[in-house]
């Protein structure tokens, strides 16, 4: 089969890899649609710990097809999503539902094969049916909508509570897409430059801020006077963490959504002790993948706008690279298989 695989760290190439058979459990997915995430840059690039070779990829939906269970064999020609976390199903972690914190956790994509190929193996417990009249490419990105469900979970996010988000990827449009449904009020969506804020307006944002034309912290206040009740900071920059911090309303809640790359970061302390502000690590959300579904099936959540590029295998370069440079109005290229 097809695959790009990363050799070791700054070595990708698209190699003839052998067609997985599934073990005990899983299920082989002839893949049908994986969306390049910001994130496979850091696996690429060897910032991220990761079992090399790899296949990397974990935005993903296709059909099942085979399976290595006899009692699974029901699953065999669904159109499905499915989780990435391959876990031990047995330990006080997992019976809670608290997958990510199992000891033998481990992710598709990171630590296992993933779907930059034409086939992958996934977890027969993890998988999803995807309804017919969702798109193979939309349905993918149920992965990055988990992502958001999962944060604003853990906020305890409101109807008619008000919302900033820093940051205008995939991360943070699903932010914006998931407040919007919850009722959220005058949302607003910052970014560096407007590449992206063209797109969050279209998906509902009340306002978008470009910091190399306007300052937040100006502008914020007018919108959300006394600050944000919640604030998400979808970047992982240290800059934008402080502004996160100083844009929350006292005993506000500020979430931290970004990736920070290992980096060691200044925060000032009084901004968190005397504002009285929840500070929330958000990552590592899990089973969030059938609510996602669920949602874009039902038109509660539509994610067609963040589908910027349809590729085909042999044109990973030129994904990779849209991801790096981040075009105007970009935000997600997607392998198509037909």
């Amino acid at each position: 089969m097809k695959a790009v695989r990363i050799e070791s760290p700054g070595q990708i190439h698209l190699v003839d890899a052998p067609v997985p058979v599934p073990p005990p459990g899983f299920a082989r997915i002839k893949v049908k649609a994986a969306a390049i995430c910001a994130t496979d840059l850091e696996v690429i690039d060897g910032r991220i710990p990761a079992n090399y070779p790899l296949i990397p990829g974990h935005e993903w939906s296709g059909i099942v097809d085979c399976v290595g269970s006899k009692e699974d064999s029901a699953w065999i020609g669904k159109a499905v999503i499915g989780s990435n976390d391959v876990v031990c199903l047995t330990c006080d972690a997992c019976r809670s539902g608290n997958w990510r914190y199992c000891s033998q956790f481990e992710e598709i994509g990171f630590k296992r094969d993933g779907a930059y190929a034409e086939y992958m193996i996934v977890p027969v417990y993890g998988l999803c049916e995807k309804p017919d009249h969702v798109p193979f490419e939309e349905a993918a990105l149920n992965e990055p909508l988990g992502v958001a469900l999962g944060t604003m979970e853990k906020a305890g996010a409101r109807f008619g509570e008000t919302l900033t988000i820093i940051g205008a990827g995939s991360i943070g449009l699903c932010m914006l897409a998931v407040g919007k449904a919850m009722g959220m009020r005058r949302i607003a969506v910052i970014a560096s430059s407007r590449k992206r804020l063209s797109i969050a307006k279209q998906m509902g944002a009340h306002t978008v801020i470009a910091t190399s034309e306007q300052n937040p912290e100006q502008l914020i206040p007018e919108i959300h006077p006394g600050g944000s009740d919640l604030v998400i900071d979808a970047t992982g920059i240290e800059a934008c963490i402080q502004t996160a911090l100083r844009l929350a309303r006292k005993g506000g809640t500020v979430m931290l959504a970004g990736y920070g790359r290992g980096k060691q970061m200044s925060i000032r302390m009084d901004d968190i002790h005397i504002n009285n502000l929840r500070v929330i690590g958000a990552g590592n959300n899990w089973n969030q993948h059938k609510k996602a579904m669920g949602l874009i099936a039902d038109g509660v959540i539509d994610v067609h706008l963040m589908v910027s590029q349809r590729i085909t295998l042999d044109e990973f370069e030129k994904g990779i690279e849209l991801v790096r440079s981040r075009p105007e109005g970009f935000v997600k290229a997607v392998f198509i298989h037909e």
